[in-house]
């Protein structure tokens, strides 16, 4: 069962506008990767459904973070149908994100009254994951879709759309300030957050000062486009 609610994580979120997403097979790496991000102020993290046996590394770190640090809200990733939305929501997730949209993934995590981030790549998408109850959709891959520039087209006609873009964020100001000024609610980070040279090396220190600077960057990239009159939550 999610230990924080619908509103909790969609909240966080909003006021963050950050979350990163990672994939790793070792358990003990994982913690770690999770305590770095959590420690430079990532605290809504992405663990992606990616790896045999994945469910069995969240379920450990869900009931280890669930002590070492209450604070981080762990959700799931790259879910494409409601059995394994199941699994996961029943080992503990905070959310669901998905790179697809599914109708019965929807209608489980509404039931369950777990947020449910669908994957999106037309305006029709987002429109249907709306109706399916979707707060904030997921723009996947973004890079692909034509960058900031999709985000600022499909805003106007629908300004109450909510969008957090994953794919294509790069952890740099002129990125991060891209997206924001385009209008998104939040960003996804996954590769430029969590580098495999740094895992390798262990320098999660480094994940750490990566996660506050992003952080801070998002902070400032709001500050503007409010300035300039673009509409955003945050």
């Amino acid at each position: 069962m999610a230990r924080f609610s619908r509103l909790q994580v969609w909240n966080k979120i909003e006021d963050l506008g950050l979350v990163p997403l990672f994939y790793h097979g070792d358990v003990e790496i994982s913690k770690k990767i999770v305590a770095a991000l959590s420690a430079g102020g990532c605290k809504v993290i992405e663990f992606t459904n990616r790896g045999d046996r994945a469910f069995e590394v969240f379920r450990e770190l869900i009931v280890h973070f669930e002590k070492a640090d209450p604070s981080v809200i762990l959700g799931i990733g790259s879910v494409l149908d409601p059995m394994t939305a199941g699994l996961y929501i029943n080992l503990g997730a905070n959310f669901v994100v998905g790179s697809v949209t599914n109708a019965e993934v929807a209608r489980l995590c509404n039931r369950r009254k777990v947020p449910y981030f669908p994957g999106c790549a037309t305006a029709s998408e987002v429109s249907e994951a709306e109706e399916l109850g979707a707060e904030v959709c997921k723009v996947f891959p973004g890079a692909e879709l034509g960058g900031p520039a999709f985000v600022k087209a499909i805003k106007p006609p629908t300004p109450w759309t909510k969008i957090m873009v994953t794919g294509g964020v790069d952890a740099t100001w002129e990125s991060i300030k891209g997206w924001f000024s385009a209008g998104v609610t939040a960003v996804g980070m996954g590769s430029a957050m969590v580098k495999a040279d740094w895992v390798k090396t262990e320098n999660y220190d480094a994940m750490t000062a990566q996660a506050a600077q992003c952080l801070a960057w998002v902070r400032r990239a709001r500050g503007e486009a409010l300035y300039t009159g673009v509409e955003h939550v945050g």
